[in-house]
């Protein structure tokens, strides 16, 4: 017993320097030893790296090759006080729903961006877990796995991100054990920043289009053939000869032409760009300057040939003319608030724009004391286009990072007031709660439910059509008298119709199951996906 609260002891003083390391990382001093920087600042043990860290770029990897476990805060023989499983199994609630159009240029609808489609609708038709009997399968990877995608197999595709390194991998959908990866180019990122790579979309030959930190785009395609896998570039588009040596590729996507378009994140001083290429000819065919503004989302396209982007000052919609460049078509400035607020990136919008059916496109603002949910008509007409708007949360205490999950008449919108960085969710801190349930009628907008037990410091939450669950990632952070604080993780579902929540699933505790603005993913087996700093968790039901 003496020799269990020594051991307890001991897990209590390298957490608490842990912490420490933490900290002094995000802060920007230098790490040195057996210590290397993995995102956000945060520490991981490199004395034994995986055994894919060491192969050449695009080396190929048996299908045999293991997933290894992500570090969980306290060793496996300490008992932790948090339970593995909260709540009881759901039983599929269908949501009725307009189908989204089917890109002709990217991968079906659920399989090909962070937002699941072109719509950006971050819905899915097939269900998720029920919470019957989870198992939980977490895959170190070294790296914050932003955005996932799925091949024609069901096979994983994520781009994976250090604070100086990048790789996109290919993984087993089952045991998340790493098939092939490749390279990409890096640099040295701050603290909550994501940079280019961080959305990509795979297109209809599952190859995947990704923007660089270098201002190209890459086009990747995979092989499959004798027990191996392999990614290699087939076409590189390079941008930089209309774009400012600082600034960098927020994000690509096609239209329903097929035509590229890309957006810049701009910086001080330098306009983000909304751009247009040819992808036969990799010829730039026009840019629109948003001068004074920035972007940190990824936009939306609809048939109608319509492309909707948000800046830190407006929404705005794009068509093109005649040669293919972008033309403006409407632009409407939001309340962007006085600050940046603990949860955002910038001072403005969070939220990628997400469609609605034929006639609408939803975003968040940024005002205080009441952050909004707005609703616009995205059609090219004359005069505002402005339809409604509503307030949500606590006054001077909300915000949202992430893009809205949105049908064609409802709104769900998360709260991520308070986070930072992964030192936000350490140390027994936390995030303001918060998700609410927004239905567009003939009077506007008005809420149906708000849910103030979920913290969900700063996933994408998705939500399943097929089962009536909306999956979200929260924080928990439980107090121990012997071992301290232990931040626990959980994947949580919320019902649609009530807003009550139905389970949580614990995923993991400790540092490297923090999400740090990463997605949730329902992949094409049903099993639920989660992008940590550690790598990537699959919770899925085994009965």
């Amino acid at each position: 017993m003496r020799d269990d609260r020594d051991r307890r002891a001991g897990l209590r003083i390298s957490r608490r320097q842990a912490v420490k390391a933490g900290l002094a990382a995000l802060a920007g001093s230098a790490a040195s030893g057996a210590l290397a920087p993995l995102t956000g600042g945060i520490f991981m043990d490199a004395t034994a790296p995986p055994a894919w860290a060491a192969g050449p770029a695009a080396a190929p990897l048996f299908h045999s090759s293991p997933a290894l476990p992500i570090p969980l805060q306290f060793p496996p023989f300490v008992s932790v006080p948090v339970p593995a499983f909260v709540g009881a199994a759901a039983a599929a609630s269908p949501i009725a729903a307009p189908p989204i159009p089917r890109h002709p240029f990217m991968a079906p609808n659920g399989k090909s961006n962070t937002h699941d489609d072109a719509y950006m609708s971050d819905t899915y038709t097939t269900g998720g877990p029920l919470g019957r009997a989870p198992h939980v399968l977490p895959s170190f990877l070294a790296g914050l796995c932003v955005t996932m995608a799925f091949d024609r197999a069901g096979r994983i595709i994520s781009a994976c991100l250090g604070s100086d390194s990048a790789r996109l991998f290919l993984l087993d959908p089952d045991t998340l054990a790493p098939l092939a990866y490749l390279e990409l180019p890096t640099r040295k990122v701050d603290p909550g920043e994501f940079p280019a790579g961080s959305y990509f979309y795979l297109d209809q030959q599952d190859r995947v289009v990704l923007p660089t930190v270098d201002q190209t785009l890459w086009v990747i395609a995979e092989t499959i053939g004798g027990g191996r896998a392999s990614f290699g570039r087939t076409r590189v588009y390079d941008v930089s000869g209309v774009m400012a040596a600082d600034d960098e590729i927020q994000s690509a996507l096609p239209d329903f032409s097929g035509r590229l378009w890309f957006v810049t994140r701009g910086s001080s001083g330098t306009p983000a760009l909304v751009g247009t290429l040819n992808p036969s000819s990799g010829k730039v065919l026009g840019t629109v300057k948003l001068a004074g503004e920035r972007i940190d989302n990824s936009f939306a396209v609809d048939e109608t040939g319509g492309v909707f982007v948000v800046s830190d000052h407006a929404l705005y919609r794009f068509d093109t003319g005649a040669q293919g460049a972008p033309t403006l078509t409407w632009r409407e400035t939001y309340d962007r608030g006085n600050r940046i607020k603990p949860g955002q990136v910038a001072q403005g919008s969070g939220t990628t724009p997400t469609l609605m059916g034929d006639d609408y496109v939803t975003i968040a603002d940024n005002a205080d004391p009441f952050m909004h949910v707005l609703v616009y008509r995205r059609a090219k007409v004359g005069g505002q286009q402005l339809v409604d708007q509503q307030e949500v949360f606590s006054a001077n205490k909300g915000c949202t990072e992430n893009s809205l999950i949105a049908t064609g008449r409802s709104i769900i919108v998360e709260n991520n007031y308070g986070y930072r960085d992964p030192t936000a969710t350490m140390g027994g801190t936390t995030t303001e709660p918060g998700m609410t349930r927004l239905d567009l009628g003939a009077g506007g907008l008005h809420k149906v439910w708000t849910n103030t037990e979920v913290v969900i410091p700063s996933l994408i939450s998705k939500m399943s059509l097929a089962n009536g669950l909306v999956y979200c990632y929260t924080h928990t952070p439980v107090s121990d008298p012997q071992l301290g604080v232990i931040d626990a993780w959980y994947l949580t579902a919320v019902d649609f119709d009530s807003g009550k929540t139905v389970f949580k699933c614990l995923a993991g505790t400790g540092v490297y199951f923090n999400n740090h603005y990463a997605a949730m993913y329902v992949g094409p087996n049903g099993t639920a996906y989660v992008g940590v700093l550690g790598g990537v968790v699959a919770i899925r039901d085994t009965t």
